[in-house]
């Protein structure tokens, strides 16, 4: 097992404040990808107080090898409290941009699209002024399904790669590489602000982080996040190699002279960290 350098280290926060949004989140019922996927950023996060809610359950249909998620149940059903108690909680949190993310549910019509649009909706109609982020799976490649997703507005469209093409079969096996490029283009050509997102110490080369870059700035994307791999759990894949931050640094300038818009590049980046600076600069 590789040693976790000291760059590769975060604090957890103060405890006074996680213990304050868990409180806020448990009593609606809701989840966050930051606690779901054990994201090293929570502590900053709830710090603030953002989070990134996960919507369709905590349970996922899919078995990608990188993800910490519950897939040992079978999932459950969809709530339909959910958009509201999202909603009331951001405008009690007074949330400025919300990032909606969800578990994969291929078990449910549509991939449980129509849950995206309830809850942009619910949003947007109580919080004057917000900005919603949506973080979506594949729907399988389903067209109507992201119909569905982009005829509610969002501002932002975020749907991550993941990983290099050649690291699929271990990383995301449910998942096919072109099928996720295609949702993005389908997504930029609605007009919408669009994002993806890979991570590396998965076993990559360089040259194959660059070949996603071209691939994602001919998709039509507008901002990529590139982050170090963490493995969540014992069960999970494992770090295959801890990057150097001048090599996220050579990615981020690469992505830029290439012609891609926004480019956040760093061991402690995620798809969804400091998802607010996309807008406001």
């Amino acid at each position: 097992m590789k040693r976790l350098p000291p760059w590769a280290k975060k604090p957890l926060g103060p405890a006074s404040s996680l213990h304050e949004m868990k409180s806020i989140l448990r009593k609606r019922n809701l989840h966050t990808v930051c606690e779901s996927a054990r994201c090293p950023n929570i502590g900053e996060c709830f710090t603030k107080p953002t989070a990134t809610f996960m919507i369709l359950g905590d349970v996922c249909t899919r078995k990608c090898g990188f993800c910490s998620i519950d897939k040992g149940r079978a999932p459950l059903s969809v709530d339909p409290h959910e958009p509201s108690n999202i909603a009331l909680t951001a405008k009690e949190l007074a949330l400025k941009h919300v990032v909606i993310t969800s578990v994969t549910r291929d078990d449910l019509p549509r991939g449980g699209a129509g849950q995206f649009a309830l809850t942009i909706k619910a949003i947007k109609d109580n919080i004057f002024g917000i900005l919603v982020e949506v973080l979506t799976p594949d729907f399988e490649g389903d067209g109507e399904a992201l119909k569905v997703v982009l005829d509610a507005r969002p501002d932002i469209f975020n749907h991550n790669l993941e990983t290099v093409p050649s690291l699929y079969s271990q990383v995301r096996p449910q998942a096919d590489y072109r099928r996720s490029l295609q949702v993005l283009k389908d997504a930029k050509a609605s007009g919408v602000m669009t994002k993806s997102g890979i991570m590396v110490g998965l076993g990559e080369t360089k040259d194959e982080v660059k070949e996603v870059l071209r691939d994602l700035f001919a998709s039509g994307c507008d901002a990529v996040t590139i982050g170090q791999y963490l493995r969540p759990t014992r069960q999970n894949l494992e770090v295959k190699e801890y990057v150097d931050p001048t090599v996220f640094k050579e990615y981020e300038d690469y992505g830029k002279a290439i012609g891609l818009k926004h480019v956040y590049s760093g061991p402690f980046v995620r798809s969804s960290y400091n998802a607010e600076k996309l807008i406001n600069g």
